[in-house]
């Protein structure tokens, strides 16, 4: 039996893959959610330009036939036993193991973000609770400092931070607001972007704005009733207070907690796996991708699309009895809305090589087409390809 850990992104394409390979019967999926989101969306509902609605499908319509659900929680793993524990308490046995059960937000490590998030001016993308207060609250600015935040942890999609400042720092002069107001980003992290071709573009992009950039400060309390959020400098330890009109916060992220305590973790928490099969280096027939895969690449969807093909291919010459020859080398894609109608369309690879998926044009360019394809025909190929395993 091949059991999946996970239903999101990672786990329907994998199960989808090994259906069309013909192990149709042989898969089971563990996954507690009725609901799935495409949530590369949220950025686009947090700018007002789509809706929550718009991402949203039901989990039971997308497992493939011939792979059985079971909607529950994992507790443990028992990796020399070939076993998983579930929350209820029982336990299943497998034969091939793949671990796919995405990233877990953490909004308790930040003081006062529980209590303040979606609400009086305090937002975030990343939880469907509260992602239209993003839009409600960029809509009340009126003047003031409108802030942006970006953790000193890995996210899902390292670029969304940047994008949905973007996207306010357009929605602001478009509205005559730009005189009135001061978007601030403060980044935990040193620079905007990793990939020396994209860090220029994005900083050009910034500076148009106007956008008041801030690194290596990290964001470590939320003063609601001060309307004021304090960051800590990464390297002094020194503390800055930082009024706002709006906070558009990215929380810190890690992996799940049933991961970090199981013998599946490397030191750093997150699942180990071989960067290029996907291939756990101690227990050779478990493998894992996504979010929660300890992998040196930034955590997108379209990272897994690429994981996909690679695991299943290696884990089905496991089955054989044959070594993994198939490798991943990294490559991510982080689509950076710069504004209403404009995107920049970053490809690279383990070693920040840039990877372009059209090679005919110019993608290190801010593009109209390249916002088409993110808002139109990105999440076609998602819900019509990559989750049916043909993509």
């Amino acid at each position: 039996m091949i059991v999946i850990v996970g239903g999101g992104t990672a786990g329907i394409t994998v199960a989808a893959r090994l259906v069309r390979a013909g192990k149709a019967g042989q898969v089971t999926l563990i996954e507690p959610s009725e609901k799935h989101y495409y949530q590369p969306l949220w950025t686009l509902v947090g700018g007002g330009i789509t809706t929550v609605a718009e991402s949203l499908r039901q989990e039971k319509d997308l497992i493939p036939h011939g792979v059985e659900w079971v909607k529950e929680k994992v507790a443990s793993f028992q990796p020399e036993e070939n076993q998983v524990t579930l929350a209820s308490g029982k336990t299943l046995a497998y034969d091939y193991l793949i671990v796919a059960p995405g990233i877990q937000i953490d909004w308790n490590k930040v003081e006062g973000l529980v209590e303040s998030i979606g609400k009086d001016g305090v937002c975030s993308n990343y939880d469907q609770r509260f992602v239209d207060s993003t839009w409600t609250s960029l809509q009340a600015v009126r003047e003031g400092d409108v802030v942006f935040t970006m953790p000193s942890t890995p996210v899902k999609c390292g670029g969304a931070p940047q994008k949905i400042a973007y996207l306010a720092a357009d929605y602001l002069k478009q509205h005559g607001l730009a005189g009135k107001t001061r978007v601030h980003f403060y980044s935990a992290g040193a620079k905007l972007f990793a990939v020396p071709e994209f860090e220029k573009v994005l900083s050009q992009t910034v500076a148009r704005y106007g956008i008041q950039t801030h690194f290596r400060q990290d964001l470590v309390k939320v003063d609601a009733a001060r309307k004021v959020a304090i960051f800590k400098n990464m390297d002094t330890g020194a503390l800055t207070e930082q009024p706002y009109a709006m906070l558009h916060v990215t929380p810190p992220m890690s992996a799940p907690d049933f991961i970090k305590s199981s013998p599946l973790a490397n030191q750093a928490g997150w699942i180990e796996a071989d960067i290029k099969t996907l291939q756990h280096p101690r227990f050779l027939n478990v493998f894992a991708l996504g979010d929660a895969a300890g992998l040196p690449t930034s955590k997108t969807g379209a990272a897994i699309r690429k994981q996909a093909p690679v695991l299943v291919s290696n884990l089905l010459a496991v089955m054989e009895k044959k070594a993994p020859t198939a490798t991943y080398d990294g490559y991510t894609s982080c689509p950076v809305v710069t504004g209403y109608g404009r995107l920049v369309m970053a490809e690279f690879d383990y070693d920040n090589n840039v990877k372009q998926s059209f090679p005919f044009i110019d993608q290190k360019k801010e593009r109209w087409d390249m916002y088409m394809v993110k808002r139109h025909l990105l999440p076609q190929m998602y819900w019509h390809g990559m989750l049916k395993g043909l993509l």
